[in-house]
């Protein structure tokens, strides 16, 4: 059985995390934190386990977790890395909008301890991935390429980091560099559309969970790979079934594809 750490339990996606862990077979909730002055900090949380309590550090629960998941914030994430680095606890990070400072200081903690880290836990996104690498592989520089994404007004970060992903396995699979070719956004006489752009367009309104559209289009025809979600619950199963998956790993740096196999 995995005992499973949940760090800002009290956010939307921790409380996804808590009915994901109690839904699975293999795991069950070890240590759960919030930021230091939250009312829930020394509560149980309701309908769970009296005996876990929240804290506001979890260095204070270390003997009660193998594995932590965290979808907090970048600065969480690297203090939560190097406390399980430290510890020798395994890790899920769904975190996103990273540095690449911050993403150096994941690959650093991989290096004794297994990390699994991914812009999106959900099984069907990261499908979304392999559907996407198929179709620029097939289609190639015949198609212009966008990558349309939508969230919630609560998202701090754009792109998303999966609209950054998709726009990654494109650049990868033909060959490009996103760093140079992406767009974001366009605005003003911009020109004639360049082949070798991979645009990206961002929606944040309400209470969208999440929905990423990469467009092939051609002259006369277009083919579009989409993948919305309808509930924070397919990103918590996913993570649960990550952080389960790292009991039998070696340390290093994982993502999603490893877990699934997709590789």
């Amino acid at each position: 059985m995995t005992r499973i750490a949940i760090a800002g339990v009290g956010g939307r996606m921790g409380q996804a995390l808590v009915q994901a862990v109690a839904e699975h077979p293999e795991a069950r909730l070890g240590a759960v934190s919030e930021r230091d002055g939250s009312i829930l900090v020394g509560r149980p949380l309701d309908g769970q386990d009296p005996e876990v309590r929240v804290v506001s550090d979890l260095a204070s629960a270390n003997a009660d977790f193998d594995v932590l998941i965290d979808f907090t914030r970048p600065e969480a994430t690297v203090a939560h890395a190097a406390l399980c680095r430290a510890q020798g606890k395994r890790l899920v990070v769904g975190t996103t909008g990273l540095s690449t400072a911050q993403e150096d200081a994941l690959r650093a903690a991989a290096e004794t301890i297994p990390v699994v880290y991914a812009p999106n836990m959900s099984v069907g996104v990261n499908l979304t991935f392999k559907l996407v690498e198929l179709a620029a592989r097939v289609l190639g520089d015949s198609v212009d390429i966008e990558i349309i994404e939508a969230h919630h007004r609560h998202k701090v970060d754009a792109p998303s980091g999966t609209a950054l992903r998709l726009g990654r396995v494109v650049a990868d699979t033909l060959g490009r560099n996103l760093e140079t070719d992406a767009v974001y956004g366009r605005e003003g006489q911009t020109g004639v559309r360049q082949r070798r752009t991979i645009g990206f367009s961002t929606i944040r309104a309400g209470d969208i969970v999440g929905e990423h559209t990469t467009l092939f289009a051609a002259d006369g025809e277009r083919v579009e790979v989409t993948h919305r979600a309808t509930s924070r619950m397919t990103f918590a199963a996913g993570a649960v079934r990550a952080a389960v998956w790292l009991g039998d790993q070696s340390p290093g740096l994982y993502d999603m594809q490893d877990v699934l196999g997709l590789r």
